[in-house]
């Protein structure tokens, strides 16, 4: 639930002003005023599950979205029923949209890949929950290799926009009529960052598949140990299960979210120090925390 001084869990991440929202519960709109986020690159919601704490905030975003005008599409991706629950809401409430809709279900044929677009390709899987529940992978897309000013220099290409142009996959003319390709001065490309998504689950090989060597990891850490019991009676994780997926899946970073509000903020110190006993690269994520993920050294 929602608390005073506690949001519910949700994640945006944000690449070259575009802006990919992971569940979206009662009061997202709050943290998302608070962060400063703002509305425009906003492109993306992934839903995990219908759970009350992971979609309740959807219709109002929907309609705070709407208030900008000449909004780009939206798309909505989520388990089955997403899209009659959020039909229903509409119709009920009569709220307007301004911008086209997608919603994308998942079925049981369904690929691996939910979404892609020019930066990025979400991955979705299965998880163990009370009810149906999604985990996701974002995967930036690859960059191209490093631009060899050298190589260039010895094609002709004179130092100008025409190094930006080659640098960003495209081909050019030079004056005397000569193409050059991109792969003329560009090394091997690189690979972008990755993240994983994971919450309201009991562990389950499809985590090591989402989670597997990216750079970071928001995992559902919702128990202490000593309520072990507890966890596996409702379908959630203890601090040291997720800790324990994110060392053997190889994870660089750890964010340990999703956390019981049986737990107060003081509590927060002690499930982190449960959880670096078993990972080292584990922290406890709090409102409004701000993670910044660096490339990999070439």
């Amino acid at each position: 639930m929602p608390l005073p001084n506690r949001l519910l869990t949700s994640l945006a991440v944000r690449l070259d002003g575009r802006i990919y929202l992971f569940d979206a519960g009662e009061g997202t709109q709050i943290g998302w005023k608070r962060a400063q986020l703002g509305l425009r690159g906003f492109s993306l919601l992934a839903v995990t599950h219908l759970h009350a704490d992971h979609c309740l905030g959807i219709p109002g975003l929907l309609m705070l979205r709407a208030q900008m005008d000449d909004p780009d599409p939206f798309t909505i991706v989520g388990p089955p029923g997403i899209k009659v629950f959020l039909q229903e809401t509409r119709k009920t409430l009569d709220f307007y949209l301004n911008y086209p809709l997608e919603i994308i279900e998942w079925s049981h044929i369904e690929e691996e890949l939910a979404y892609e677009d020019a930066k990025v390709r979400l991955f979705w899987q299965p998880l163990k929950h009370t009810r149906f529940c999604l985990g996701y992978r974002l995967e930036e897309r690859e960059r191209p290799g490093r631009f060899n000013p050298g190589r260039a220099a010895q094609l002709g290409v004179p130092k100008g926009s025409g190094w930006g142009q080659l640098q960003a996959g495209k081909e050019i003319v030079l004056e005397n009529g000569v193409t050059i390709r991109p792969d003329q001065v560009l090394g091997p490309s690189r690979c972008g960052r990755h993240l994983a998504y994971v919450v309201d689950t009991r562990p389950v090989k499809a985590l090591y598949r989402l989670c597997r060597k990216v750079d970071i990891a928001f995992l559902e850490g919702m128990f202490l140990p000593e309520h072990a019991e507890h966890a596996s009676a409702k379908g959630h994780l203890t601090v040291v299960e997720a800790a324990r997926i994110a060392r053997r899946a190889e994870v660089k970073q750890a964010v340990l979210v999703h956390i019981s509000p049986r737990y107060d903020d003081e509590d927060l110190a002690l499930l982190e120090s449960k959880a670096l006993e078993t990972f080292e690269q584990a922290v406890v994520g709090r409102d409004l925390a701000m993670y910044s993920i660096a490339y990999e050294k070439d």
